[in-house]
């Protein structure tokens, strides 16, 4: 019996080394196991934190005109710029030991398991904030055992590369609170309409239980729901020791005001302003797309919100509802800095950017490049050309151009540079062009900034050779702007999330032409909006005359198929373009006047609470009062005179004769001498 006893007593005693020993193994293979995890965890290295941000457009005024989030409407905030309510009722009701595990709760992870298993699924979790920021940044919601060890694995490396407060910062900045909004920060706009530094106890327990459920407990659709939760989040915090009890019952009995979505939907201010934008930021910048889109930039531009607006309300009032459609460009001729674009009547129906796209003939708009080259050589306001049907002869006698006059009027006179601009008389102009050589109009056209392709043909004279809005508007800049040309500016700065300058410009701007012959020329584009100036026919802005008031230059010009009007003061240069895409004939009496009224109307409106300043006159020029008709100074015998500039030494000296009969035989032996050398440039 003794020896039965005594093998039983040794078999009890292999079993119990045999469990020890198991014991140790399996302690030693665990800790070998995580000593291999974080060594491995370790040498992953810090894993990447950048999540989509929203992208932020700014006006010249820095307010916001737009943004971009793919969906995913998102601001980073540093964690000392979030409420410490918030802070304390996200730790409250999420991770109670948050500030002192390693990523893990293991008493929770316990508690859930057992839940799982009596429940016989995964539906509780034991999640540290730690882990729910891993799983937002890596990974997907699928309550799988999988998942959960890659959210462990993710979960311990960010404990062992990142503070505390880093992962805080994250977490809050990642999750979703609903509506599309990302983040505490969208989320305290989106429902409060102020920041996260400056929410209160009642709205950050609000906000801090909303994330168990986005959709469940959104106080815009489930009220009850999330005041209930609210409740459970103030509970939580008195049981954390972060406010006392009557903190909460104060807080659960303020009433909150939410802030309706529509209210809270950025409207887009330009959208065709935008696309150009972002055009330059990924082929000038080289910055990628997705960067742009949702990289958490600043973007500072240079539209004027106030500005575009008109621009858009003058464009919805005069366009017709039709497939007619219109462009405009707003520029500051000092800097550059496009202030409105409108590529469009409709961004979204159409996206196709008309002002910076499309080439379109130019008309009479050309006029003012040729006008200033026959002022270079010689020419002046009171220089005359007769002005009546005529047939040129070129391309060594192979080719005839017979231009006319709008509706055929025509002086059979001679008649002034400065009434051939304000009637914008198209023989004047073209006997002009192939007087100068036609080289020399593309050469001129060249130094205002016309980087299109032009032909050195007569109908150049006339526009005829597509050009882009905004190219015709940047190269109108040096008239108001005493000879400076400047390049078109839309952005002003790129600050990247972390406050970084990745590109700023400053303007670009360069003499290169005669600052007295841009005032000249700027004198004369003053003409257009002078009724007194009327005489064979009437000039081409008498039917906006009215609206504008303040000292204004400008141009018309108009094809078969494009109406243009292109027009400065000191302070801001606008080119209003209007026609068909299909080159579809304008009707000239109505559709024709289009281009004019929003022009006029938008400079107008655009510039009413601007100083109404005069054109800067340079040294060297000087004015005299000058008969419009014949270039004479102004006398008792012809007195409808008007002051008009000239560079000093070219001014008119004499005046108007008593006889009609002498004066007409004067000028025209005067003009015969000047036309002699004109019929000589084609021998």
């Amino acid at each position: 019996m003794e020896v039965i006893v005594h093998r039983r007593t040794r078999r009890r005693r292999r079993w119990i080394r045999l469990m020890i020993r198991l014991t140790l193994l399996a302690f030693v293979l665990l800790a070998a196991s995580a000593v291999a995890l974080l060594t491995y965890a370790k040498m992953q290295g810090p894993p990447p934190l950048q999540v989509s941000q929203t992208t932020i457009f700014y006006g010249d005024d820095d307010s916001i005109i737009g943004e971009s989030h793919q969906g995913q409407n998102r601001y980073w905030v540093a964690i000392d710029e979030i409420s410490s309510h918030l802070l304390d009722a996200t730790i409250s009701i999420e991770d109670r030991k948050f500030y002192r595990h390693t990523g893990f709760d293991f008493t929770r992870i316990g508690g859930a398991i057992l839940a799982n298993i009596q429940a016989g699924s995964k539906a509780q979790g034991a999640s540290t904030i730690t882990q729910q920021y891993a799983r937002n940044l890596y990974l997907g919601h699928d309550k799988t055992w999988t998942r959960k060890w890659h959210e462990a694995l993710y979960a311990l490396r960010l404990e062992m590369n990142y503070s505390k407060e880093d992962i805080l910062e994250g977490y809050l900045n990642t999750i979703y609170y609903g509506h599309g909004s990302y983040g505490i920060e969208a989320a305290s706009e989106y429902f409060f309409g102020k920041s996260a530094s400056d929410l209160t106890l009642n709205e950050a327990s609000m906000l801090a239980g909303i994330p168990k459920g986005p959709s469940y407990y959104s106080p815009l659709t489930n009220p009850e729901r999330a005041k209930s939760r609210q409740a459970v989040v103030l509970q939580a915090m008195v049981d954390n020791g972060v406010i006392t009890k009557a903190e909460a019952e104060e807080a659960k009995a303020t009433p909150l005001t939410f802030i309706k979505e529509e209210n809270q939907r950025t409207a887009t201010v330009g959208p065709y302003f935008q696309d150009v934008v972002r055009q330059q930021l990924n082929e000038e910048l080289q910055l990628d797309p997705s960067i742009i889109e949702s990289g958490g930039l600043h973007i500072f531009t240079t539209i004027n919100p106030a500005m575009q607006e008109e621009a858009e309300r003058w464009i919805a009032t005069e366009m017709p509802d039709s497939e007619l459609q219109t462009a405009l460009v707003a520029m500051n001729p000092k800097t550059g800095d496009v202030r409105a674009l409108i590529g469009g009547t409709n961004y979204a129906e159409s996206s196709y950017n008309r002002a910076t796209q499309a080439r379109r003939s130019p008309g009479s708009t050309f006029k003012p490049f040729l006008y200033y080259a026959a002022l270079e050589q010689g020419f002046t306001p009171a220089s005359t050309l007769l002005s009546e049907p005529s047939s040129f002869t070129y391309d060594n006698g192979h080719s005839t151009y017979s231009p006319s006059n709008f509706q055929g009027h025509y002086a059979h006179d001679f008649i002034t540079m400065l009434q051939a601009l304000a009637f914008s008389d198209n023989i004047y102009a073209v006997k002009s062009h192939l007087f100068l050589g036609t080289n020399k109009l593309v050469d001129t056209a060249r130094k205002f900034g016309i980087t299109s392709d032009l032909r050195e043909i007569p109908s150049l004279a006339l526009g005829t050779m597509p050009v882009g809005v905004l190219e015709m508007v940047k190269s109108y800049s040096p008239f108001a702007n005493n000879g400076f040309q400047v390049k078109p500016r839309f952005i002003r700065k790129v600050v990247d999330q972390n406050g970084t300058v990745l590109f700023e410009q400053e303007p670009e701007v360069e003499q290169v032409l005669d600052p007295r012959l841009t005032f000249i020329m700027t004198d004369l584009m003053k003409g257009m909006f002078e009724p007194a100036l009327n005489g064979y026919t009437s000039v081409t802005g008498a039917s906006i005359a009215h609206i504008v008031n303040r000292p204004i230059a400008g141009k018309s010009g108009s094809t078969s198929t494009d109406s243009w009007m292109i027009g400065f003061t000191p302070q801001l240069v606008t080119g209003v373009w209007v026609g068909y895409d299909k080159n579809e004939t304008l009707n000239q009496r109505t559709e024709g006047q289009i281009a004019k009224r929003i022009w006029a109307h938008f400079m107008e409106n655009a510039l009413k609470d601007q100083l109404k300043l005069e054109f800067h006159q340079p040294p060297g020029v000087v004015a005299v009062t000058m008969n419009p008709s014949n270039g004479y100074l102004s006398n008792e015998h012809c007195p409808n005179g008007r002051e008009t500039f000239f560079v000093a030494g070219t001014e008119p000296l004499q005046g108007c004769q008593e006889d009609e009969t002498d004066i007409i035989d004067e000028e025209t032996h005067e003009k015969e001498r000047f036309l002699d050398r004109f019929i000589k440039w084609f021998h």
